[in-house]
């Protein structure tokens, strides 16, 4: 059985004003390939303008594809007219970041979840209304549906944003940092409502987040971005607990510990500001902060992402993957030496 959504080196590309008669590129997600399984979890992480939320729109055909290819369910749907494509909406939704701002204050609860009943042409709406509060633990469910947004706490809006994109019993769910602004005891009943869901019907979700902790809960797989690009692929614990990109290594630094005794403890910080997606480095686009440059090397190839060992991708030039000519295939991972122009 084949993925249920594949995503073939999608670049999502911006053209924006510089000056009064000039444009030039943004490169939002530059060549990403990526594929998610029926009722399976990719969480991508990294840091704000990595291009995770647009990559996570252009999962949905919400942000346009500038090069590369969009299939779900083994369809390809990249150029597809947006008239030919009820069907994809209907099986795939999203819940997002600001439940504030995501849901119409001028609509109750009833509306706001009839309102995607209605565009599909669907029955039975009140009952179907009332199940899908009852799915995300809201009740009792014919309260809440008269209910206006302004009425209901942060962590209530959010489930009625999951009730929504539930309504329609979807396949595929985008998830674009659904627990970062509510507070941190919703943000733990979400996540379980999610998974919970998630068993119970059998969605997948692809999960943006800059939360590392809950990708590593919440995931079957971690995707690591950096200026769009995957720069790291695998299971989380091998991914969080034995990172090999120097980016991803510097994201598992980042992390605060719950250990007063730490404080005093130099934690190593990656130099510099992540380059403008406007003006990327050639090269490896990581190589201007990388404690462990290459010079000829990391700013002149850019490396591909490769499998070097079964199911973990990187894409560096400290590591390159062979296949064992054995019997059993096995995979041997090698780890380049530094040259001595290295840069620290």
């Amino acid at each position: 059985m084949g993925a249920l959504l594949t995503l073939d080196q999608v670049k999502v590309h911006f053209a924006v004003r510089k000056m009064l008669f000039s444009t030039q590129t943004v490169r939002a997600v530059d060549g990403v390939s990526l594929s998610l399984d029926a009722g399976e979890t990719l969480s991508v992480v990294g840091e704000s303008g990595s291009g995770k939320t647009t990559l996570g729109r252009a999962s949905l055909r919400l942000a346009p594809i500038t090069e590369g290819h969009l299939a779900f369910d083994g369809q390809d749907i990249t150029s597809v007219r947006e008239g030919k494509l009820n069907w994809f909406r209907r099986r795939a939704q999203a819940v997002f970041q600001d439940p504030y701002s995501s849901i119409d204050p001028f609509m109750n609860i009833q509306q706001i979840l009839e309102e995607p009943l209605q565009i599909h042409n669907i029955g039975d709406r009140t009952d179907r209304v009332h199940q899908a509060l009852e799915d995300v633990r809201l009740s009792p469910a014919g309260e809440i549906a008269l209910k206006y947004p302004h009425m209901l706490s942060g962590g209530q809006r959010q489930r009625v944003g999951i009730a929504r994109a539930l309504i329609l019993q979807p396949e595929y769910i985008l998830a674009d940092e659904p627990v970062s602004m509510i507070d941190a005891s919703s943000r733990t009943e979400i996540l379980y409502l999610m998974r919970d869901l998630q068993d119970r019907m059998g969605i997948a979700f692809l999960y943006i987040t800059h939360d590392i902790a809950t990708a590593r809960y919440f995931s079957d797989r971690i995707a690591v971005m950096y200026l769009g690009r995957v720069v790291e692929q695998g299971i989380p614990g091998e991914v969080l607990d034995d990172p090999l990109h120097p980016y991803t290594q510097a994201l598992i630094e980042a992390v605060p510990e719950a250990d007063p005794t730490n404080r005093l403890r130099d934690r190593p910080a990656v130099p510099g500001e992540p380059p403008s997606p406007a003006n990327s480095p050639a090269g490896c686009h990581f190589h201007p902060r990388c404690p462990q440059f290459m010079a000829g090397q990391c700013d002149v190839v850019d490396p591909m992402l490769v499998e070097v060992r079964p199911g973990r991708f990187v894409a560096c030039h400290l590591y390159e993957a062979t296949k064992d000519a054995g019997p059993e295939g096995s995979y041997v991972e090698t780890k380049a030496e530094k040259s001595d122009d290295v840069q620290t």
